[in-house]
């Protein structure tokens, strides 16, 4: 059925946007591996984070849904139990890296699969640090993709530098590490998303983080059990970006979006809105579960300037990026995006699918191997 979108006058009021999925995903996989029981308020209930919950259960963890409210029944580090069929992960790429760094620091054997767009993503990038800890893993076209089966347990500490500064690798790798009695270490060029070591730290983990001229680095030292909390899970950033970029661009808008994550490593398209000229304000700033969190107020801003997205940027604003060059459109000037050849290789090729719209709209837009320029 065609639908014909038609042009707001303005954009006025307040609303929460839908609570933010990779905190979601990591409060279900982390309170499974805690001692007791872990309440999780607001969590995101969509298809990914679903199939955490589902791929958890199936691993011996009872999950209880009462009143919105998810409790958590943990088991401790090893509690978990081998399963006895397939691990189907949909199309969630969390759950999928994430939970083969846990079944790496578990004493049994799993075989992990997805949906057909699932099984065309790389899987090789986690895969080869833990291979580097003692697991055993094999895939398809050797480890490249999935299905792969992975039989944990013995494993050792490392040091490995995640040359892609993703997120997912650094937390496949500490969730492998709580089981060591030894030090793993996980150095970044560029901060990624930190998600893991904020809860980490919350559940009582061995967790140290650094910066020097090497990077980022955080250490973990396993074998100390994690407490059972309670997490309250805030806005998600990304879904705010679009009502944020709607009430810059639409003339007269006045919006309010209420408990939004403003992690450094997540504001990353809020921060370059703000330097485009953007009028993004952050109001009762406060700390949620270990997450600054804020409500945003964000006012119509004409003039807009063009701006260019570094490198060190790219991991702040990695799904925001496609929004971004939509909001360049309207500002002055060639505004500039590189270093984000990781859109490539998401569940589509961002970066072609963002240029060839934009070319339907009447933009001049240019791709680039790793970006665009608008």
């Amino acid at each position: 059925m065609d639908k014909v979108i038609k042009k707001a006058k303005s954009l006025k009021g307040k609303l929460r946007v839908p609570s933010d999925k990779s905190i979601s995903h990591r409060a279900i996989i982390l309170s499974a591996l805690a001692n007791g029981t872990s309440i999780v308020r607001n969590f995101l209930k969509a298809g990914d984070t679903l199939t955490t919950v589902d791929v958890y259960r199936k691993m011996g963890i009872q999950i209880d849904e009462e009143h919105g409210l998810f409790f958590v029944h943990g088991k401790g580090l090893d509690g978990l139990k081998e399963p006895d069929d397939v691990l189907y992960m949909g199309n969630s790429g969390t759950t999928t890296r994430l939970t083969l760094g846990v079944i790496a620091g578990q004493r049994f054997f799993a075989t992990l699969t997805g949906d057909s767009s699932l099984r065309k993503r790389p899987m090789k990038r986690v895969l080869s640090p833990l291979k580097m800890m003692g697991a055993h893993v094999d895939g398809r076209e050797k480890g490249e993709y999935l299905p792969v089966a992975i039989r944990g347990g013995n494993l050792r500490g490392i040091e490995f530098f995640n040359e892609r500064a993703s997120a997912q690798v650094k937390s496949a790798i500490l969730l492998a590490g709580l089981t060591i009695s030894r030090k793993t270490t996980v150095i970044e060029p560029v901060m990624s998303r930190d998600h893991t070591e904020r809860m980490l730290k919350s559940m009582g983990a061995k967790i140290k983080t650094e910066f020097d001229e090497g990077g980022y680095k955080v250490h973990i030292l396993g074998g100390k059990d994690l407490k059972a909390i309670d997490i309250d899970v805030p806005a998600d950033p990304s879904s705010a970006a679009f009502f944020v970029a709607g009430a810059v661009l639409v003339e007269g808008s006045e919006v309010l979006l209420e408990e939004v994550l403003i992690n450094p490593t997540r504001d990353g398209f809020f921060r370059k809105l703000k330097e485009m000229g953007a009028n993004i304000e952050y109001i009762n700033q406060r700390q949620q579960a270990g997450e600054p969190i804020a409500d945003v107020l964000v006012k119509y801003s004409p003039n807009l300037k063009a701006v260019s997205v570094e490198k060190q940027e790219i991991p702040s604003m990695i799904d925001e990026l496609p929004l971004l060059a939509l909001v360049a459109t309207q500002a002055e000037g060639e505004t500039i995006i590189k270093d984000a050849k990781e859109l490539r290789v998401k569940e589509s090729d961002r970066i072609k699918a963002v240029v060839e719209n934009l070319k339907v709209l009447g933009v001049e837009v240019k791709e680039l191997e790793d970006g665009m320029i608008i």
